[in-house]
C-alpha cells in the first residue's frame, strides 16, 4: 500500500501593512507586518494530470493573509496567525496542515532587535466514527478498555460513546451473541494511520487472526472519515457495510442521528433498514457503570 505523500507549498515573505497592537499608536499610525505560510496537502491529482484546478494557489493563499492583516485592527500577531491559519483550513480543503508565521519588524520594544514573531501551526480536524463489538471474554470490560485505548492516542479524541447494544451475529457464521457500541470524534491522524491504531488496539485486547466475520476478542471499525472517500485493499471509506447493519446504526443514531454519511442520514438510513425481530436490542439502565461494568461499592 502506498499512501499519497503530503506536498509542501509555501509563501515566504509577503509584505503588507496593518493597524494590529497594543498601544494607540500602532492602531492610528499602523506598520508593516511579514508574514510567512507553509501549507501541506494532497496534491497528486495535480501533480500526475498537471491539473491546476486540483492544486493550491500561491494567491489564494496572499489573498486569504492579506484579508486578514489589512483587515480590522488585533491586538496581538497571535490572533492574526491564529486567523490566517484558521481561514486557510476553511476555505482551501486540500489542505491538511498549515504554518503561519508573523513578523512585526517594528515592534515598539526598548531593545535593539531585528523584529519579534509568532508561529501558529494546525492540521485538519476529521470527523470520525467507530463500530466496535465483541463476542467473547469479558465484553463489555473488553469494549471499555478498547473506548480507553481510543482516548489515549495522541491526534484522536474521542466525543461521544452509546449504549450497549446486544446483537445476533452477522454475517452467516455460527457463533455467540455479540455486544456493540459506537463511538464518535475528532483526529488529525492520517486514515491509514488511524486504520494502524485500531489494529493494534485489538491485537493488544486478545484479538487473532480468523475465519472472516467470526468469533472475536474485540472488532473495532472505522465507519467514516469527514466526508473522505477512500477504496483500496486494506480501508474502504465510508464503511462497505454500513448501511447494512442493525448493530452499526442503531448505536450510531443514537449518538449522531443526523449526521450524513455518503448523501444519507444516519436516522433515514435506520428507518428503512430491512429488519429482523431482536436482532440487536438496547440495553437498559441497570444502576452499572460505564457500558455496564460494576461500579465499586462506595467505602
Amino acid at each position: 500500500m502506498i499512501v499519497p505523500a503530503l506536498t509542501s507549498v509555501f509563501v515566504r515573505d509577503l509584505c503588507l501593512f496593518g493597524y494590529h497592537g497594543v498601544l494607540p499608536e500602532e492602531t492610528r499610525i499602523g506598520q508593516r507586518f511579514v508574514v510567512d505560510i507553509e501549507i501541506r496537502a494532497d496534491l497528486s491529482g495535480a501533480i500526475a494530470g498537471d491539473d491546476y484546478e486540483q492544486a493550491v494557489c500561491y494567491g489564494t493563499l496572499c489573498d486569504i493573509a492579506s484579508a486578514i492583516v489589512t483587515g480590522p485592527p488585533l491586538r496581538l500577531i497571535e490572533t492574526v496567525a491564529g486567523r490566517i491559519t484558521e481561514a486557510v483550513l476553511t476555505k482551501l480543503e486540500r489542505v491538511e496542515w498549515v504554518r503561519v508565521e508573523v513578523r512585526k519588524p517594528s515592534a515598539p520594544v526598548p531593545y535593539a532587535v531585528s523584529g519579534t514573531a509568532v508561529s501558529v501551526e494546525q492540521a485538519r480536524v476529521h470527523e470520525v466514527a467507530f463500530s466496535l463489538g465483541s463476542n467473547l471474554g469479558e465484553r463489555e470490560a473488553v469494549l471499555a478498555a478498547a473506548v480507553d485505548r481510543l482516548s489515549l492516542v495522541d491526534g484522536l479524541e474521542i466525543a461521544d460513546v452509546s449504549s450497549l447494544y446486544d446483537s445476533a451475529p452477522w454475517g452467516g457464521v455460527e457463533q455467540p451473541t455479540f455486544v456493540n457500541i459506537c463511538a464518535t470524534g475528532r483526529t488529525t491522524l492520517e486514515p491509514h494511520a488511524l486504520l494502524r491504531v485500531c489494529k493494534a488496539i485489538e491485537a493488544d485486547l486478545g484479538r487473532v487472526p480468523g475465519v472472516r466475520w467470526g468469533a472475536r476478542a474485540v472488532d473495532i471499525d472505522i465507519l467514516y472519515y469527514g466526508a473522505r472517500n477512500i477504496r483500496d485493499r486494506v480501508l474502504t471509506l465510508p464503511h462497505a457495510c454500513l448501511f447494512e447493519r442493525a448493530f452499526v446504526l442503531e448505536p450510531l443514531a443514537e449518538i449522531d442521528p443526523d449526521h450524513v454519511i455518503g448523501g444519507r442520514r444516519v436516522r433515514d438510513a435506520l428507518a428503512v433498514l430491512p429488519r429482523s425481530p431482536g436482532d440487536v436490542t438496547r440495553r437498559a439502565p441497570d444502576g452499572t457503570g460505564r457500558w455496564g461494568i460494576k461500579e465499586p461499592e462506595p467505602a
